[in-house]
C-alpha cells in the first residue's frame, strides 16, 4: 500500500475519504460508478456512506447510496480492496435512535444493500441520549465479535458522551470507537476543536471530518455576485456573507496561487495537517471533480501556509 495511507484502528486508508452521499441522489448509478472507478484507479480505497443516504431526495427513502455502492462492488469484484464505512442511527422511521434492536436490524439492511458480509467501519450516525452507552456499545461489540463489523466509530456526538462511551469500552473490555466523524473545516472550527478534539486525541482516535469543503464553499466556486448550479449552493453561499468566509477565501487564493494548486486541495490539505485528522471526507458528483480532491494526498503545506490559513479562519 502507498506510504501515505493512514491508520484507523486496524484499517489502512487513503488520505481522502470519498463521500457517497451523492450516489443515488445528484449522481445516478452510471455517474456514481464512473466516480468510484476513477477514485480507486487513482489509489483511493476509503468509501463513506450511510443507511439514510439519500432519504431527503424526492422519491427516495434511504439506502440508495449503499445500493449503488453494493452494485459497484459486485460488478467490479473488488470488495477486499476497499474500506467501506457506513452508519446507523440517523432516525430512519423504521429504525429510530440507537437501541440494540436498531443497530442489529440496521446492520443487516446495510449488509444486504452493500452486497457484502462485513462492514469495515460502522458509525453511530447521531447520538441518541435516550439510550445508555452501555446498550449501543454492547450491541456494536456483538457485531464485531460476529465478524459483521471490523471497527466502530461515532459521528455527531458530544465530547461528554464520547468520553462516556470510550470509558465503558475500556472498563468492560468491549469494542471501542476507533474514529470520529466531526463537522470540521476552515469556516467551522468550533464544531470540533476544543473538548471533542481533546477526547479524540487522548484516546488516539482518528478523525474523518465531514463538510470538509463546507458544502463546496471551500472549492472557491462561490463568489460574491456569482451563481452556481448545485443542490448545496444555499448552504455554501451563506459563508460569503461573513468576514471569516472572505478572509478564508483570500488566504486560500494566496496559498493556491503560490503552490499552483486547486483551492479545494489547499482547504483539504489544511484539514489533513490538523492533529488527529486521518482523512478529510469529500464527495464528487462527476469524475472532473475528483483530481482536486485526490491531490490532497500529495500536497504538504508549509508551517507558514498553515499559519496563514489558521489565522484567516480564526
Amino acid at each position: 500500500m502507498a506510504d501515505n495511507h493512514r491508520k484507523i484502528g486496524n484499517l489502512s486508508v487513503h488520505p481522502l475519504a470519498l463521500g457517497g452521499n451523492v450516489f443515488g441522489w445528484t449522481a445516478d448509478e452510471e455517474q456514481s460508478f464512473a466516480v468510484l472507478d476513477a477514485y480507486t484507479a487513482a489509489g483511493g480505497n476509503f468509501i463513506d456512506t450511510a443507511d439514510v443516504y439519500s432519504a431527503w431526495a424526492p422519491g427516495n427513502k434511504g439506502g440508495e447510496s449503499e445500493t449503488v455502492i453494493g452494485n459497484w462492488l459486485a460488478a467490479r469484484g473488488n470488495r477486499a480492496g476497499v474500506v467501506i464505512a457506513t452508519k446507523v442511527g440517523a432516525g430512519i422511521p423504521e429504525r429510530p435512535g440507537l437501541s440494540a434492536h436498531t443497530i442489529k436490524s440496521g446492520v443487516e439492511e446495510s449488509l444486504r444493500r452493500l452486497r457484502t458480509d462485513y462492514i469495515d467501519l460502522y458509525y453511530t450516525h447521531y447520538d441518541d441520549p435516550s439510550v445508555p452507552v452501555e446498550e449501543f456499545i454492547t450491541a456494536l461489540d456483538a457485531l464485531v465479535k460476529e465478524g459483521k463489523v471490523r471497527e466502530i466509530a461515532a459521528s455527531n456526538i458530544t465530547a461528554e458522551r464520547l468520553a462516556e462511551a470510550l470509558a465503558f469500552s475500556d472498563a468492560s473490555g468491549l469494542a471501542k470507537y476507533a474514529a470520529i466523524q466531526p463537522h470540521y473545516n476552515l469556516v467551522s472550527r468550533d464544531t470540533y476543536e476544543g473538548e471533542l478534539a481533546s477526547v479524540t486525541a487522548r484516546h488516539s482516535l482518528a478523525a474523518i471530518p465531514y463538510y470538509a469543503l463546507a458544502s463546496g464553499f471551500l472549492t472557491g466556486k462561490y463568489r460574491a455576485g456569482g451563481a452556481v448550479d448545485s443542490a448545496r449552493a444555499e448552504g455554501a453561499a451563506k459563508h460569503l456573507t461573513t468576514d471569516r468566509g472572505q478572509r478564508v477565501l483570500a488566504a486560500l487564493d494566496e496559498v493556491a496561487r503560490a503552490r499552483e494548486a486547486e483551492i479545494a486541495t489547499v482547504a483539504l490539505a489544511w484539514l489533513a495537517a490538523q492533529p488527529t485528522v486521518a482523512a478529510p471526507l469529500a464527495s464528487a458528483r462527476t469524475v472532473d471533480q475528483l483530481p482536486a480532491l485526490l491531490a490532497v494526498a500529495d500536497l504538504r503545506l508549509t508551517d507558514a501556509e498553515l499559519t496563514r490559513l489558521t489565522e484567516a479562519s480564526a
